[in-house]
């Protein structure tokens, strides 16, 4: 039952909050920054570089860490059940995106087919990008794994508290 103890302060969920609605922003910016840089590209004889995180929008997804951050500095100033549901659902879809932004990464670093020289340079900082962005994905992914084992420890905790006050009240009751 120690997972019954996990706990995170006030100031660290604000923390963590913070840190989610950062690396949300920063993927959205990134994004736009690959958005300019591709489509900046000359077609040349080898076509032009398009990877398969430019395609599916991957650093877009940054949007789910900036919404999963509202959700947490929200239920940390006023914690209700359906608030701590709530974010838990958030990083539990922040989880699967950061696995599925993992594993195309992953892909595109691994297969790089020719461009033409023109393109060479702005293909190569796109990968640089994807790069960066590997160790903000194992960020994020740590940050929502934490938050969602701890809050699944707090409604486990509040289930108890509120069997227990149940209890209580009914052998008050019958003593009688």
């Amino acid at each position: 039952m120690a997972c019954v103890l996990l706990q995170i302060s006030t100031a660290d969920s604000l923390v963590l909050g913070t840190i989610q609605i950062m690396i949300g922003i920063f993927h959205v910016f990134m994004w736009y920054f690959l958005l300019v840089l591709y489509m900046g590209q000359i077609k040349g004889v080898f076509g032009t570089y398009e990877p398969i995180t430019y395609k599916t929008g991957c650093t877009l997804w940054g949007i789910f860490f900036i919404i999963a951050g509202v959700f947490l500095i929200r239920v940390t100033k006023y914690p209700t059940r359906s608030g701590i549901i709530c974010t838990l659902i958030i990083n539990i879809i922040c989880i699967i995106t950061t696995i599925t932004a993992v594993t195309l990464t992953i892909i595109e670093l691994s297969h790089f087919n020719s461009v033409s020289y023109r393109n060479y340079g702005q293909a190569k900082l796109g990968r640089e990008v994807s790069r960066i962005l590997l160790f903000f994905y194992a960020l994020e992914f740590s940050i929502a794994l934490t938050h969602s084992i701890c809050s699944c420890s707090d409604l486990f905790r509040r289930q108890n508290d509120h069997t227990s006050v149940a209890e209580e009240a009914g052998s008050t009751l019958q003593k009688p």
